[in-house]
């Protein structure tokens, strides 16, 4: 059975529970976590070198793939993530992808170009995030954060995030792809919903894990009800 080892940023229960909902179950997962708490620039910035720490834990444990999950990673950039990834892979001797990484990688298996990207973090970060995207190749139409403490995101009714999201696609018409980061808020189960509704795909933060997962070990577990990237599995060269 492959493993793989999963680094979280703070720790929800909310995200692991998405995340096995769209799991093989012949995938084991083991965890760690850098409990992040108020989600603010500085705090992400500071756990960056933390996730070296859990990676030379969770190595010791010899799982197939380690991924160091959530939003930190990307305030590297583009390049620069890439960069401190091949070092890691090269250090502990085993692979290693990132959520920036795998939602690229979702992307671009699904032909999209012009995206609208929303998230839980504040403008700053934000606007960071889409420089990460912008610098692997894409044009972000729009960013926006739905507004929330961080602390406060996993209560937020789902009524709520669809109204704002749908406010946000609306306002951006033309985008080829829209971009939800985190799984912290209740999204998962709008993404077929919302395809359906402005007829282009949504990646998702967790369906993305799961289909970067699947890839990687040579697996191909489709989900139905959670978007066309986890339904159609599209393939994507390594």
């Amino acid at each position: 059975m492959p493993v793989v080892a999963i680094i979280s940023p703070a720790g929800r229960i909310r995200a692991d529970v998405q995340l096995r909902r769209v799991l093989p179950d012949e995938i084991a997962v083991v965890e760690d976590s850098l409990h992040i708490k108020a989600g603010t620039e500085e705090e992400l910035e500071a756990a960056i070198p933390r996730y070296e720490d859990a990676i030379a834990r969770l190595a010791e444990q010899k799982p197939d793939l380690i991924h160091p999950a959530g939003a930190p990673p990307l305030l590297l950039g583009y390049e620069g993530e890439r960069a401190v990834v091949a070092r890691w892979e090269t250090r502990y001797g085993t692979p290693i992808f990132t959520n920036g990484m795998s939602q690229v990688n979702a992307l671009r298996a699904l032909g999209a170009r012009k995206i609208v990207a929303l998230s839980y973090f504040p403008d700053a970060l934000n606007l960071r995030f889409a420089r990460y995207y912008e610098e692997a190749g894409f044009e972000i139409t729009s960013v926006a954060g739905i507004g929330v403490p961080f602390r406060e995101v996993p209560q937020l009714a789902p009524e709520a995030v669809r109204e704002f999201i749908e406010g946000e696609l609306r306002r951006n018409p033309g985008a080829d792809a829209l971009y939800l980061l985190g799984p912290a808020w209740p999204t998962l189960d709008l993404v077929d919903d919302l395809e359906r509704e402005f007829a282009i795909p949504v990646v998702h933060h967790v369906p993305a894990q799961s289909w970067e997962m699947q890839r990687r070990l040579g697996l191909r577990r489709p989900y139905a009800g959670f978007g066309r990237l986890i339904s159609e599995m599209p393939a994507l060269p390594l």
